[in-house]
């Protein structure tokens, strides 16, 4: 956390909930507040997610803001500003970027597959089945890996390990509606505004690649 992660987040808490002070809040940088499950329409922010490229002076870091209403988001926002970059999503309205609409890819293979991830993972030992050949490139924002799937730069991003509703929710919108799938390890949607806010893993990928990818990590739960 830095003294910029709390500000954006006050900017943010005050901009927002002065406009609908009927929502619930829900961020990296603010205690969490039980309320919020009452409230059936909650924002989901993450005021800097990738914090570590912020810090370097690395591009690879985004402003994430999604509204959730029940338990899915149904507008999302992902602003990399390093790079110049807005995703944004309404739910059936499919996802743009810049305002452009933007599409999920086609690979249909997992070989020579573009991953959005940290190259460590993908090489590490106790893979049931290693990974074949892949480029894998990491990029620190988890809501930026996943746009980059949704616009089609990328293939797919994997993350097999726990993920906050912050990171996620926003991004979720923008891939969904792009046509990419997202999902923990066992195929499962995600689902927020519960009292843990909190996903398993990540799964977003292209459509003809999520059950390649699925069929490698379904054994992260029993290894838990």
């Amino acid at each position: 956390m830095t003294n910029a992660d709390l500000a954006a987040d006050r900017l943010l808490k005050e901009r927002l909930l002065t406009a609908r002070p009927n929502y619930g809040w829900l961020s990296e940088e603010t205690a969490d507040d039980p309320v919020r499950l009452d409230q059936r329409r909650i924002f989901v922010v993450d005021p800097i997610d990738g914090t570590r490229a912020f810090l370097n002076d690395r591009p690879w870091w985004s402003v994430a803001l999604a509204v959730v209403d029940g338990d899915r988001p149904v507008a999302g926002v992902v602003y990399a500003p390093e790079v110049g970059e807005t995703y944004a999503a309404v739910l059936g309205g499919g996802a743009t970027l810049d305002g452009a609409p933007i599409h999920v890819g086609s690979a249909k293979a997992l070989e020579n597959a573009r991953m959005a991830g940290d190259p460590r993972v993908f090489t590490r030992d106790g893979w049931p089945v290693p990974w074949p050949q892949m480029h894998v490139e990491q990029r620190n924002s988890t809501a930026y890996r996943m746009c980059l799937v949704a616009a089609g730069d990328f293939d797919c991003a994997v993350a097999p390990v726990a993920k906050h509703d912050w990171d996620l929710a926003a991004a979720d919108l923008i891939a969904t509606e792009a046509g990419a799938f997202v999902g923990d390890h066992l195929g499962h949607a995600f689902r927020y505004n519960r009292p843990r806010p909190v996903q398993a893993s990540l799964v977003c990928a292209a459509p003809a690649l999520a059950p390649l990818i699925l069929d490698r990590v379904r054994h992260i739960g029993s290894a838990n």
